[in-house]
């Protein structure tokens, strides 16, 4: 009896999942940038795997509230409680975007 893994994309296939036309990474979605206070929404890309947030807070709304490196620190509520994802500027869309 093996146990299953659980693992940080476990039962996200078809949240994370691109049409056949659409596979692969738009460069200007690695490219863009975001200002401090800014509004955002998080929009997982699939095709990169490094600075991706949780699958959980993927259609999730927040503020940028820092910068670490490439990636930008997006404060969401999250059942009544403030919490901090760390995500590459490709997986957030500006807000009216």
């Amino acid at each position: 009896m093996g146990w299953k893994s659980h693992g940080f994309r476990f039962k996200s296939g078809r949240k994370l999942r691109k049409r056949v036309r659409e596979r692969g990474l738009k460069i200007r979605k690695v490219l863009q940038t975001f200002e401090i206070g800014q509004i955002v929404h998080i929009d997982i890309e699939p095709a990169s795997q490094k600075g991706m947030p949780h699958p959980r807070f993927q259609g999730r709304t927040g503020r940028v509230v820092g910068v670490r490196g490439r990636a930008y620190l997006v404060e969401i509520t999250d059942g009544g409680k403030k919490k901090i994802i760390f995500a590459r500027p490709e997986h957030l869309k500006p807000q009216g975007a």
